[in-house]
């Protein structure tokens, strides 16, 4: 089933039937990731531009990682040994690269806006893989299908996500991806971490973790963005970690059935203790699969092979 939307910006005012689409897609993926030969030919002749202004490790290699898997042709951009290094400008740049006819833009960029200033000065299909802290709509993506896949439904799954909102892109598409789905999706945190105005989120915000983590099916850490952050807005590390690190006292007061969930990079030792990350409760490493499969369900719908 083709998707509404033609590019992929964020979740916010993506319906429901395209995120059902999309995890749907994904399994079907998920399925090939488990075979012993995980290559398919499905965009065999199509290029893929991942344009990656921010350093990242897990979300650049899931891309490279779905993309190869699916065959397509890969371009991998490098800031640092580019021409943007002698003065050219982002649209300078994605014009000349468009013009060797790429189809796909995976991008991530400091500026948020950065998807759609591309999607307007280029004819390429634009996915986005974080815009400064506007959103990261694939990693939403993943940690639903993480979500389904373990409990089997959205309904009535209650979610809880902790730290550092303010700063958060994964935390808005989370809440607008979520909530979308019927999740009933809450926050908490330090009042200095969370954005000025919640009004604009169906969410509860919460400042005290251990009075509420009982009530919900996944505890979801963020972390700790030492380099988005000016000093000041948290005491110290072993203070934060001491009202909203998840440790492992903490965990004995979740409900017994619930899960713990983190995008990562993980700060071992701040928002999780070295053994809550590695325990029996986390679905850590199970997002980062999911991850690359739910990339090359992006992929592959945006490319318009889907509609053929």
């Amino acid at each position: 089933m083709p998707l509404e939307i033609t590019h992929l910006f964020g979740l916010k005012g993506v319906s429901r039937e395209d995120i059902d689409t999309i995890l749907d897609t994904a399994v079907s993926f998920r399925e090939v990731l488990d075979r012993p030969i995980r290559i398919v030919p499905t965009l065999k002749g199509v290029a893929v531009l991942n344009l990656f202004y921010e350093d990242s490790t897990r979300t650049r290699i899931s891309f490279e990682l779905a993309e190869r898997r699916l065959s397509a042709e890969v371009v991998s951009f490098s800031k640092s040994s580019s021409s943007v290094s002698k003065g050219e400008s982002l649209r300078d740049t994605v014009r000349n690269i468009e013009a060797m006819k790429i189809d796909l833009i995976v991008v991530r960029h400091r500026s948020p806006g950065t998807p759609r200033f591309l999607a307007a000065h280029t004819g390429c299909r634009i996915i986005n893989a974080g815009d400064g802290e506007h959103e990261h709509p694939t990693q939403a993506l993943l940690d639903m299908m993480t979500m389904r896949r373990h409990f089997g439904t959205f309904e009535g799954l209650r979610v809880l996500i902790v730290g550092d909102i303010l700063h958060s892109r994964v935390a808005r598409s989370e809440i607008w991806g979520l909530t979308t789905m019927g999740v009933r999706v809450d926050v908490c945190g330090p009042s200095t971490l969370m954005p000025l105005d919640m009004r604009g989120f169906d969410v509860t915000v919460h400042h005290d973790f251990d009075r509420v983590i009982a009530e919900y099916d996944v505890i979801y850490m963020l972390r700790i963005q030492k380099e988005r952050q000016p000093a000041g807005l948290i005491p110290s590390a072993r203070e934060y970690t001491a009202m909203y690190g998840l440790t492992k006292d903490r965990v004995k007061r979740m409900s017994p059935e619930a899960v713990i969930m983190h995008p990562g990079p993980i700060n071992r030792g701040i928002e999780l203790d070295y053994e809550v990350a590695d325990s029996d409760r986390s679905l850590i490493l199970e997002q980062v699969t999911n991850g690359e499969a739910v990339r090359m369900a992006v992929l592959y719908l945006l490319s318009g092979r889907s509609e053929q």
